[in-house]
C-alpha cells in the first residue's frame, strides 16, 4: 500500500478555521503533554507582549518626552511579540491539524528520541523539534533534531533531520554515507567516523553517490541486503542524505533541518518511505544470521556480537586525516611556490 499517495497536505497551505483554530488553542492551553507550552511557546510570547503594552502604558502617561519615548519603544515591542505569538500558535495549529488529518501525533519539542542511531545520543542538550509520530501501523518518526558539543567558545550547535522507519528483523549494522553532503576533503559530516576497512564497493555508480560500511565477515549480507533495485532506489530518493541500518531501524538523516511547513518535505519523506523503505523492509523479512545459529537466530530475531556495531575512528585520528588530507591538497595546489622557497627544480 502506498503511503505518499494518501497524505492530505491541505491543512498547511489551506484556509485557517478560525473556530477549529480557537478550539485548538482551549485544548492545548492546560495540557502538560502539549510541548509547546513552554517559555517559548505561543502563549507565552502572547503574555510578553501584553506586559509590554502595559509598560508602556505606564511609561507615557506621565506626558514627557522620555516616558513618550520608552512607551512608544515598549509598544512596539509589544505589538511585536502579540504577532508573533498569534503567528507561532497558527503555525502549530496547521502542523497540529496535518498530522491528525493524516493519522500522526505532532509535537513542538520533545527531550532526544532514544534511538540507536549515530547522530542519537551524542553531546548533551539534545532534543527534537517539530516531530511527527504516526499513531497506528509501522513505527514512522520523522522532525529536526539538535545536540550540543563542546564547552565555552567551543561550544557548537548541531543540527539535524532525521527519519526513524521500523523493520521486522534485526540486521547488522549498516552505515549509507553520501558523498553529496560531506565536508573538508570528503570527511563524513555524520558525528561519527567510522573505520575504512569496513567499506564495501557496490557495482554500477554506487560508488559515485554513498560509502557503504558493513561489519567485517558480512559482506554477503550487506550484498543481500542491497540488491540492485534497492541501490538504484537510494540512489534515485536519497541521495543528498546519510542513511542507516541498525538493529531493527533504518534511518535517514540529514544536517539541512526540514521546513516542517513546506509541503514538498514531507512529500519526499513518504516517498521515501514508500520506495527505500518498502524495498528495505521486503529484502530483509526473511533475513537470519548465520553466525548466530541460523534457525534459532531466525525465531529469536538476534544479530552475532561481531555484527551489532561498526568499528569507529577515534575522534583524534579523523583530526589527524583531516590535517594530512588538507596539507597534500595545499601543497599540490602551492607546489610551484614551496619548490622555488625550498630551491627545488619545478
Amino acid at each position: 500500500m502506498l503511503v505518499a499517495s494518501s497524505i492530505d497536505y491541505g491543512p498547511l497551505t489551506g484556509p485557517v478555521d478560525r473556530a477549529a483554530e480557537a478550539a485548538f488553542r482551549r485544548r492545548v492551553q492546560g495540557d502538560p503533554t502539549f510541548s509547546g507550552n513552554g517559555p517559548f511557546g505561543g502563549f507565552a510570547i502572547i503574555g510578553v507582549g501584553a506586559l509590554f503594552l502595559l509598560a508602556g502604558a505606564f511609561f507615557a502617561w506621565p506626558g514627557s518626552v522620555i516616558g513618550y519615548g520608552v512607551g512608544g519603544v515598549a509598544i512596539a515591542l509589544g505589538v511585536l511579540a502579540l504577532v508573533l505569538g498569534i503567528r507561532t500558535w497558527r503555525r502549530r495549529y496547521r502542523l497540529d491539524a496535518f498530522a491528525t488529518r493524516n493519522d500522526l501525533r505532532y509535537y513542538p519539542a520533545t527531550g532526544g528520541p532514544a534511538y540507536p542511531g549515530v547522530v542519537f545520543g551524542q553531546g548533551e542538550a539534545r532534543f527534537a523539534k517539530d516531530r511527527f509520530v504516526r499513531q497506528t501501523g509501522r513505527t514512522i518518526d520523522y522532525g529536526n533534531y539538535e545536540f550540543r558539543t563542546g564547552s565555552g567558545r567551543s561550544k557548537r550547535t548541531h543540527q539535524w533531520w532525521y527519519l526513524a522507519y521500523r523493520l521486522d528483523r534485526r540486521l547488522p549494522h549498516m552505515i549509507i554515507d553520501s558523498k553529496a553532503n560531506n565536508v573538508l576533503f570528503g570527511s563524513t559530516n555524520l558525528p561519527v567516523a567510522f573505520a575504512r576497512d569496513q567499506v564495501l564497493h557496490l557495482e554500477g555508480d554506487w560508488d559515485e553517490h554513498f560509502v557503504l560500511y558493513a561489519p567485517k565477515e558480512y559482506e554477503r549480507d550487506a550484498l543481500y541486503v542491497f540488491t540492485p533495485d534497492l541501490m538504484a532506489l537510494c540512489i534515485d530518493e536519497a541521495s543528498t542524505w546519510d542513511l542507516e541500518i541498525v538493529e531493527d531501524w533504518l534511518f535517514a538523516y540529514s544536517n539541512q533541518p526540514i521546513d516542517p511547513m513546506d509541503a514538498r518535505a514531507h512529500e519526499r519523506i513518504w516517498r521515501f518511505v514508500d520506495t527505500v523503505g518498502a524495498k528495505a523492509l521486503s529484502r530483509t523479512d526473511d533475513y537470519a544470521d548465520e553466525r548466530a545459529s541460523g534457525r534459532i537466530a531466525f525465531r529469536e530475531n538476534v544479530v552475532a556480537a561481531e555484527g551489532v556495531r561498526l568499528r569507529t575512528v577515534p575522534p583524534y585520528v579523523r583530526g589527524i586525516v583531516t590535517v594530512i588530507g588538507a596539507v597534500i591538497v595545499l601543497s599540490i595546489l602551492f607546489w610551484p611556490q614551496i619548490s622555488a622557497w625550498l630551491g627545488i627544480p619545478y
